[in-house]
C-alpha cells in the first residue's frame, strides 16, 4: 500500500548542523529538492563550537601569514592521527581538496583570516585566526609542520557564526528547513530507505512552539557545561514534544542523509561502549543523543568504533606552562607537554587518569603574566583556578610530591633527568621525545608546584569528551553499510553520525572539516544515486516540472528568530 507523505523531496537530511547543511547545499546545487529535519532549530554542536576548520596545503590564509604548506605534508601528518579508519585514498583526497574546501565555505559566506597565533594554545584569542591546532610540531620528523587550524573570523567562540552563514546559504539555495521535528524511524520499502517518520510540533499551538524553542535555547549551554543541571532544565522541552508532538511522514525520492551528531548525551550508550569517558565532561548538545546512530542501525546499518572517545587535557594557555613536566602517580613523565590536548588526554587515560604538571617558581610567574594577553574569558577562568586552587606547592621536589600523592623518589628522578636534558645543548634528550627545544627549560627554582590535570569531574577545569565512532559508511560515497559490507539502499551518513576522518584521534578543527567533507560527499552521491525506481523517477519528474513552473510543496514558515 502506497505511503501518504506529508512532505516529499528528492533528498531528506536528518540534522541541521555543519554536516547537514553541507549535504543540503550540495544536493541543492545538483538541482535536487531538499528537506532538512531538525529536532530543534538547527546549529547542533557546530553552533556551540569554536568554529575551527582544519585545512592546509597552501590556503590563502596560510600564504597571507607567510606559511609554507602542501597537501603531501598535510597528508604525512594526518596519517599519524587518522590511522586506518579511512582508506589512504580518502585521506589523500581530503588533503588534496583542502584548499578548495575552504574556498567553498568562503563562497557561502564563512569568513577566515591569516593572522597567525605566535603561541601554542588550545584556542586563539580574537587577535589571531590561524594556529597550530594539533600536534604538528611533535611530528615534525615525519612531516613538515604547518599551522592548519583556521578559526572562523568572529569574536568569542565563532562556531555560531560559521553555522549562521551555512544556514543562510542553505535557505538561499531553496532548501526547506523543517524545525522542531525529531526523526524517530526510517521508512523502508523492500530494504530501501524511502523516508523518515518524525514527531513534530508543526501545527501545535504557537505558545508550545515558542516555549519549546526558548526553553531549549536557555538549557543548551548549561547542558554542555553542567550536564546534570542542563538535563533538568531540558525536561520541559521533552515533555512538550511528548504532549504536543504529532506524526509527520517525510518521503525521500533519492535518499536520506543522517547528520544528527554523536552520542555524547546518551548516558546508556556511553556506559555500554565508552568506559574511557568516565570522569570527563561529554561535549554534547541535547541533540547528540545517538538518535542518528539508532536510525541507521534500525534500517540495517552497522556501527563501529563506539569505544573511541577523545578526552581533552590542554596545558596551554598560558603557554609558559608548556615548559613544565607532566607526570603520573609514579612521578614518571607522561609525554611531550606541547602535544595537542586530546593526545595528552589519551596518555593520561592510559596512566589511570591521574596526572600533574610539575613547574617551578619562574614558570608559574611567567604563566601568571601571560593570563590576560593569551586567553579568552573561559580559558582565563580555568587558568586562574589551576594556578591557585588547582595546585599544591612546597620548597622541595619531594615535599611537593608528598603533598600531591605522587611518588617522591620517582618525581625527583624525573625532574633531575629533565633538568639535565635542559642544560645540555639544544635539550637533545627531551627533544627526541618531540618537545621543541625552546620549551625545554630547567625547572629548578623553588618553590615548586604540582598542578592537578587528572581526569575527574569538576566544574572549573573539566576534561571534555567527544564521541568519535558512528555508522560505517562507504568512504567513496558516504552510503551506510551493513555488517556484510553491502550498502543500505537510499541511506547515507555524515559528520559525527558516521565513522570518519577523526574517528581514531582528534585535533581541533578536524571534526568540522570532516562534517564539511563527508556532508558534501553524501549530498553529491545521494543526488546522483542510481537506485531510484521507475515510479520514483516519474514522481521526481513531476516534482521538477512543478518547481520549474513555480509550484512548491507545502512549506513551513520559519520563525523570525530562527532566521540567520
Amino acid at each position: 500500500m502506497p505511503v501518504h507523505w506529508d512532505i516529499e523531496a528528492d533528498i531528506v537530511v536528518v540534522g541541521f548542523g555543519a554536516a547537514g547543511a553541507c549535504a543540503a547545499l550540495e544536493a541543492a546545487a545538483a538541482g535536487r529538492s531538499v528537506v532538512v529535519l531538525d529536532r530543534f532549530t538547527g546549529g547542533g554542536a557546530t553552533a556551540l563550537s569554536g568554529g575551527v576548520v582544519y585545512a592546509g596545503g597552501g590556503t590563502p590564509q596560510q600564504r597571507a601569514a607567510g606559511v609554507t604548506d602542501n597537501a603531501a605534508a598535510m597528508f604525512g601528518y594526518l596519517r599519524t592521527e587518522v590511522g586506518d579508519v579511512v582508506p589512504p585514498e580518502t585521506l589523500r583526497r581530503f588533503c588534496d581538496d583542502s584548499v578548495s574546501m575552504l574556498g567553498w565555505l568562503e563562497s557561502h559566506g564563512v569568513p577566515f583570516e591569516g593572522s597567525l597565533c605566535p603561541d601554542k594554545t588550545s584556542y586563539p584569542t580574537n587577535r589571531h585566526y590561524l594556529y597550530y591546532s594539533g600536534s604538528e610540531m611533535s611530528a615534525r620528523d615525519l612531516a613538515p609542520p604547518a599551522p592548519r587550524g583556521h578559526r572562523t573570523r568572529g569574536r568569542g567562540t565563532s562556531g555560531r557564526l560559521l553555522f549562521a552563514r551555512l544556514a543562510a546559504a542553505t535557505r538561499r539555495a531553496g532548501v526547506q528547513v523543517v524545525g522542531q521535528s525529531a526523526a524517530v524511524r526510517l521508512v523502508t520499502d523492500g530494504g530501501q530507505v524511502t523516508g523518515v517518520a518524525c514527531r513534530t510540533l508543526r501545527g501545535a499551538p504557537w505558545w508550545t512552539r515558542t516555549a519549546h524553542r526558548l526553553l531549549h535555547r536557555v538549557a543548551r549551554k548549561p547542558y554542555l557545561y553542567v550536564p546534570k543541571a542542563g538535563r533538568l532544565m531540558h525536561k520541559p522541552v521533552t515533555w512538550l514534544e511528548r504532549r504536543y508532538g504529532r506524526a509527520l511522514l517525510v518521503g525521500a525520492v533519492r535518499g536520506v542523509v543522517i547528520a544528527a551528531g554523536g552520542f555524547g548525551a546518551n548516558r546508556e550508550l556511553l556506559r555500554a561502549h565508552a568506559s574511557s569517558a568516565r570522569g570527563g565532561l561529554p561535549l554534547a548538545t541535547p541533540g547528540d543523543d545517538g538518535s542518528g546512530l539508532l536510525l541507521g542501525t534500525g534500517a540495517g546499518g552497522v556501527a563501529a568504533l563506539l569505544d573511541r572517545v577523545s578526552v581533552w587535557r590542554f596545558l596551554s594557555p598560558p603557554p609558559a606552562l608548556l615548559r613544565g613536566i607532566l607526570v603520573d602517580t609514579d612521578g614518571q613523565r607522561i609525554c611531550d607537554e606541547s602535544r595537542y590536548g586530546a593526545a595528552i588526554g589519551d596518555e593520561i587515560v592510559r596512566r589511570g587518569g591521574r596526572a600533574w604538571l610539575f613547574a617551578d617558581r619562574a614558570t608559574i610567574t611567567a604563566a601568571r603574566r601571560q593570563l590576560r594577553g593569551s586567553t579568552l574569558w573561559f580559558q582565563r577562568l580555568q587558568a586562574r583556578y589551576l594556578l591557585t586552587f588547582g595546585r599544591v606547592t612546597a620548597d622541595t621536589v619531594t615535599g611537593v610530591a608528598a603533598r600531591a600523592g605522587v611518588d617522591p623518589d620517582g618525581l625527583a628522578a624525573t625532574v633531575a633527568a629533565y633538568n639535565t636534558d635542559a642544560a645540555s645543548p639544544g635539550g637533545e634528550s627531551a627533544e627526541s621525545a618531540g618537545k621543541p627545544a625552546d620549551l625545554v627549560v630547567s625547572q629548578d627554582q623553588p618553590p615548586y608546584s604540582l598542578i592537578d590535570y587528572s581526569i575527574r569531574p569538576r566544574l572549573l577545569n573539566p576534561a571534555p569528551v567527544l564521541t568519535l565512532g558512528g555508522l560505517v559508511v562507504d568512504h567513496a560515497t558516504g552510503q551506510v553499510l551493513r555488517a556484510d559490507g553491502t550498502a543500505v539502499p537510499g541511506l547515507y551518513a555524515a559528520g559525527r553520525s558516521a565513522v570518519g576522518l577523526c574517528s581514531r584521534s582528534y585535533v581541533s578543527g578536524l571534526s568540522i572539516a570532516d562534517c564539511v567533507f563527508s556532508g558534501r560527499r553524501a549530498g553529491r552521491h545521494a543526488s546522483a544515486a542510481s537506485h531510484v525506481t521507475p515510479a520514483d523517477s516519474d514522481r521526481e519528474n513531476h516534482q521538477r516540472d512543478c518547481k520549474n513552473n513555480g509550484v512548491t510543496s507545502e512549506t513551513e514558515e520559519t520563525p523570525d528568530d530562527e532566521r540567520d
